[in-house]
């Protein structure tokens, strides 16, 4: 392999691919780049036999080849050498020298023979996403998946497509956050859960006005963003049915201003964080809803101008959990539904059905 490449186009494909590289594992193919010339392109892949990640740009290609690279010491050299033409030739034993300028690497590669590569999922499959709803609704649901690898399926997020409409979920014992949104094509009918780390580097990449493409089989799925390919087995098993945790009817429901409401608790929540439970209490009456917090270091007490329907209430949160749901409610006024203060409240934007929260309260002692 003998190719001629900028410096600055090789360290941003080899910064993408890296997302797939393990840190954990012990096998030196895992902790690799596979590099594969030909045609006038330059294709990084990277695996962890949970994920692949693909990515290609042109290159002057002067002989064709492949070679695996230490992942780690080959993106640190690129990085680190001027902004000019880096030479990268390989030999048949294996070593990869790479040239800039005035510097001269040579280290040790790996044969591609062996290099892991994930199932491809059938073109035919594919379906397109404009990336500003996909990243919108990655935003608003990843940060509700589960932390816990003892509930391996809710590390993921439930994605459903059915009757020209797309559903995105994560749910993880605390709340729940739903995004749905049209989807144009028809004939397309999916169910399938995705890792939550996948979602996380898809959303990485998604800074583009082209759609993604996107397609399932029973194993994998698979995300194409420009010139950079995702594949990622799915978690197998049931998700829980999210529909019947939604309330379908109400005691009390609020209307108020959005950022006035994340101020308060944002203000609410500097006392919270010294506490166990981040807890902070909202006492809602006529026309104020009062923000409440009581730690070892202090107290604080905010009001919020609200629009009531149904009953008085006291009822208590984590301040993080609640947070992390109003800064994704995109409308300039929320509504919040309770039914009682230890049952799970809804919030969602004003006049909006796309976007749903539902967050358990902490009992009040």
């Amino acid at each position: 392999m003998k190719i001629i490449i900028n410096q600055k186009t090789l360290a941003a494909k080899i910064g993408i691919a890296q997302r797939a590289v393990s840190s954990k594992t012990t096998v030196d193919l895992l902790k690799g780049l596979l590099l594969i010339a030909k045609n006038d392109q330059l294709k990084i892949k990277s695996s962890d036999s949970e994920i692949g990640i693909e990515t290609y740009t042109q290159a002057d290609v002067q002989q064709e080849g492949s070679i695996v690279v230490d992942s780690r010491l080959f993106g640190d050299i690129i990085r680190k050498l001027p902004d000019s033409l880096v030479e990268l030739e390989t030999d048949v034993d294996n070593n990869i020298y790479i040239y800039c300028v005035n510097s001269k690497f040579k280290i040790k590669g790996y044969s591609s023979n062996d290099f892991p590569i994930l199932p491809e999922v059938d073109d035919a499959t594919l379906c397109d996403l404009p990336q500003e709803l996909l990243k919108n609704m990655i935003k608003q649901t990843v940060f509700a998946i589960a932390q816990d690898s003892a509930k391996p399926l809710l590390t993921g997020e439930l994605l459903e497509i059915s009757d020209q409409k797309i559903n995105l979920v994560a749910v993880d014992g605390y709340r729940l956050a739903v995004r749905s949104a049209k989807f144009a094509q028809e004939g397309i009918n999916a169910k399938v859960i995705i890792p939550g780390k996948t979602l996380v580097d898809v959303n990485s990449l998604l800074d583009g006005e082209e759609n993604v493409r996107l397609g399932f089989n029973n194993k994998n799925a698979v995300f194409i963003i420009g010139e950079t390919k995702i594949t990622t087995r799915l978690l197998e098993g049931e998700f829980m049915n999210y529909k019947n945790l939604l309330p379908k009817e109400y005691n009390t429901k609020i209307n108020l201003n959005t950022r006035d409401l994340l101020n308060s608790i944002e203000r609410a929540s500097l006392l919270s964080q010294t506490d166990k439970n981040n807890l902070i209490k909202f006492s809602i009456r006529d026309e104020i809803m009062a923000i409440t917090s009581n730690t070892d270091v202090g107290n604080v007490y905010e009001e919020v101008a609200i629009s009531l329907e149904g009953d008085y209430l006291d009822i208590a949160f984590n301040s993080r959990y609640l947070l992390e749901g109003v800064k994704n409610i995109d409308s300039e006024f929320v509504d919040i539904e309770f039914t009682k203060n230890i049952n799970p409240c809804i919030l969602k934007p004003s006049n909006d059905t796309d976007y749903t929260y539902l967050l358990l309260p902490v009992r009040l002692s």
